[in-house]
């Protein structure tokens, strides 16, 4: 009997919690996964919750256990298994069915998808927060036809996060903005993690203290201004201990760090839309270090070891230079998602986005209830010429100033950090050093200039023939 308000294809873990978190939230959800024993376990997993959930052997008695018109949400990895289970669910579908891709997927193949489905929706939607998130409530940010969103708004909204009585879940646009807003959220959560890193690495290698006294550190930042769900889990991991040793779990932890393409991705969308994102693209860069592991320890040999100790720094400078390295972070992130919206006519609501990250997602932090009045104020304005987030900027860039300087004189690497302040003292350049560059330009190519003095364009410098 077509009785389930929804299907779900792919129980792995953020399936499998998406699934549990809708039966939860009382609506009906037919599952499927590629092998069935996952399904047989997922159902002996969901306990009560199993009455709300059918199980699927086959495609055919998914989409037969739906209610027509019926919505089909894939949890499966990005790229091409989506295309192929989009080609095995078509022929199953009628027109105004809907296919729902809820993974990290590129825009570009939201965009393609959309194109290609003809009389069977497709709708792309973000999901941030990770299995705890999808299971008791993520961040949702959704992209695609107005009327679509409208047929599954209770359902995301009902199973999203919850801020103050408001979900986290938002439709942002057509086509692939919704998956565009997760990839600028991931782009964000990379810089974040990587200017937390750097914080960490001053606290350890510059001042010399250990773990358990870093996490208290981070514990005190996350009762302040800097209060967030990634500074929260860096006082928890500092202070557990690895259970083989006894010691910090820290210690054991190899310094490569792994990444699946989103913080890539928003660096290179960021560059064909002239949108500065320099502290997102020192964080992918950094990553990429991080795997070097050989050639950095040959590079040691060669040099001699980077970070030495330091004594001018306080725990107070570090906080302070977070802060300003977070605020300027996040006024890229949010004037990339401005420059695409522009490009691609999604008339996207910055304030909503800023909203819908305040809770369930991997960013989510105290500044973005500011940060979501702020944009309401004036969309159209940087985030950090706002004028709260000015003022903090005025009392922290300073110190944000000190921290990279003395990080550099000490051989701590500190490139997120170090791109914040460039971006920063670029930005409050009234007049730059890009004539240069311009005469350069013109001379060796006739590129031409605009003057300053009488504004005409295209015009060339007296070179010699």
């Amino acid at each position: 009997m077509s009785e389930r308000d929804i299907g779900l294809v792919g129980l792995g873990t953020m399936g499998a919690a998406l699934a549990l978190n809708i039966a939860e939230k009382g609506f009906g959800v037919a599952v499927w996964n590629r092998t069935g024993e996952r399904t047989t376990e997922f159902m002996d997993e969901a306990g009560p919750l199993a009455a709300n959930i059918t199980p699927a052997a086959t495609l055919e008695e998914l989409v037969a256990a739906i209610r027509p018109p019926r919505a089909v949400l894939l949890m499966v990895p990005a790229g091409d298994p989506v295309d192929q289970q989009i080609a095995a669910l078509t022929p199953l579908l009628s027109d105004g069915d809907l296919i729902i891709d809820g993974g990290n997927a590129n825009f570009h193949d939201t965009e393609r998808r959309n194109a290609e489905t003809g009389g069977i929706g497709f709708f792309g939607i973000g999901v941030s927060g990770g299995e705890e998130g999808a299971r008791h409530g993520p961040a949702i940010m959704a992209g695609g036809e107005p009327s679509l969103w409208q047929r599954i708004e209770p359902i995301l909204k009902a199973i999203a996060a919850d801020y103050e009585g408001e979900p986290c879940a938002d439709w942002f646009g057509p086509g692939g903005a919704g998956h565009f807003v997760k990839t600028v959220h991931n782009g964000i959560e990379y810089a974040d993690m990587q200017m937390i890193a750097e914080v960490y690495g001053i606290l350890r290698d510059g001042m010399g203290k250990g773990s358990d006294e870093i996490g208290t550190v981070f514990e005190r930042w996350n009762a302040g201004r800097l209060q967030s769900y990634l500074i929260e889990i860096s006082g928890i991991v500092a202070k557990t201990a690895d259970t083989a040793s006894g010691g910090p779990i820290l210690d054991v932890i190899v310094d490569a760090a792994g990444q699946k393409g989103t913080g890539r991705w928003t660096a290179i969308e960021a560059q064909h839309l002239a949108a500065p994102v320099t502290v997102i693209e020192a964080a992918v860069a950094a990553r990429n270090v991080s795997s070097r592991r050989t050639a950095r320890a040959e590079a040691e040999d060669l040099f001699g070891t980077g970070p030495e100790p330091l004594s001018s720094l306080t725990v107070d400078d570090l906080e302070a230079a977070l802060t300003a390295g977070k605020i300027l972070c996040y006024s890229q992130g949010f004037g990339m998602l401005a420059a695409a919206s522009d490009r691609h006519g999604w008339n996207m609501n910055l304030p909503a986005v800023a909203r819908v990250w305040r809770a369930g997602c991997i960013i989510r932090s105290g500044m973005l209830d500011d940060m979501a009045a702020a944009l309401a104020e004036d969309p159209g304005r940087a985030l950090m010429m706002a004028p709260f987030f000015a003022d903090i900027l005025k009392d922290t860039h300073g110190s944000l100033r000190k921290v990279v300087a003395e990080a550099a004189r000490h051989g701590i690497a500190v490139p997120a950090l170090s791109a914040g302040l460039a971006y920063f003292d670029g930005m409050r350049t009234a007049r730059g050093t890009a004539n240069m560059i311009q005469g350069q330009r013109d001379y060796f190519g006739r590129h031409g200039f605009a003057r300053l003095d009488d504004g005409t364009e295209g015009r060339h410098g007296p070179w010699a023939d």
